[in-house]
């Protein structure tokens, strides 16, 4: 049966292009290629996508503007698929809201667990099974079925989903250490690297959205060594 989710493979170089659209596609999804930004508008404005997988350095405008435009309307699960090893453009890919980073060389088997992690995560028959409550704390309800955060007014709070998935894992375990380990497994960012700041980086995303003053945190409290603790009463 074919799998009509849809992902669009956006890389400038041919050959990478050609060869994982053509092993996604083996795999039973429906896949359309870009080679730049422009490309990837016109795929975005007249079809439904489920997916991007997105090069960093285009001609033309690059990955990360672009995902810094696109999430101030959207949510659309991206994962960054590119050459640049730096660890300042993966800390910055994370901070834009590219809900993984995957660097080449890779893997395809690597890369097709990645897409179908993600594209779970991000499924409404997922959400609505394993995340059907609120948790309510310091004023803040955590909406765990729509996914969203709103403050003591109503307000929505933006949060990307690698924040949500974060700030979720540690609101069900109150008191609870979690281990960097721990909370990547609850996310979809995890590549295996031993230096990874991806945790690191959505906790001080999350301090400066929901703590008073993120500086000194009272509510996402560092266990040096160890992780991560949430504190307060949730309910």
């Amino acid at each position: 049966m074919i799998n009509q989710t849809h992902l669009v493979v956006v890389d400038d170089e041919p050959v990478a292009r050609e060869s994982l659209a053509a092993y996604l596609e083996r795999e039973g999804f429906r896949v359309t290629m870009a080679e730049d930004i422009r490309g990837l508008r016109g795929v975005l404005e007249h079809q439904k996508v489920d997916l991007v997988l997105l090069d960093i350095r285009l001609p033309g405008q690059d990955g990360l503007s672009f995902l810094r435009e696109l999430r101030s309307r959207s949510n659309l699960p991206v994962i960054f698929v590119t050459g640049r090893v730096d660890e300042i453009d993966r800390v910055l890919g994370l901070e834009l809201g590219a809900d993984d980073y995957v660097t080449k060389p890779f893997g395809h088997r690597e890369l097709l667990a990645r897409v179908r992690t993600l594209l779970r995560r991000t499924s409404e028959s997922y959400r609505l099974e394993h995340n059907n409550l609120a948790r309510h704390f310091a004023g803040w309800t955590l909406d765990l079925s729509q996914r969203c955060l709103t403050d003591a007014h109503g307000e929505d709070v933006r949060l990307t989903r690698g924040e949500f998935d974060i700030l979720a894992a540690l609101v069900r375990r109150p008191g609870q250490v979690l281990s960097r380990d721990a909370l990547l497994d609850e996310s979809v960012h995890r590549d295996g690297a031993p230096n990874d700041r991806t945790v690191d980086v959505l906790i001080a995303r999350l301090r400066r959205k929901i703590e008073t003053d993120p500086a000194i945190p009272r509510l996402i409290i560092t266990e040096h060594g160890l992780g991560y603790r949430f504190v307060g009463p949730v309910h």
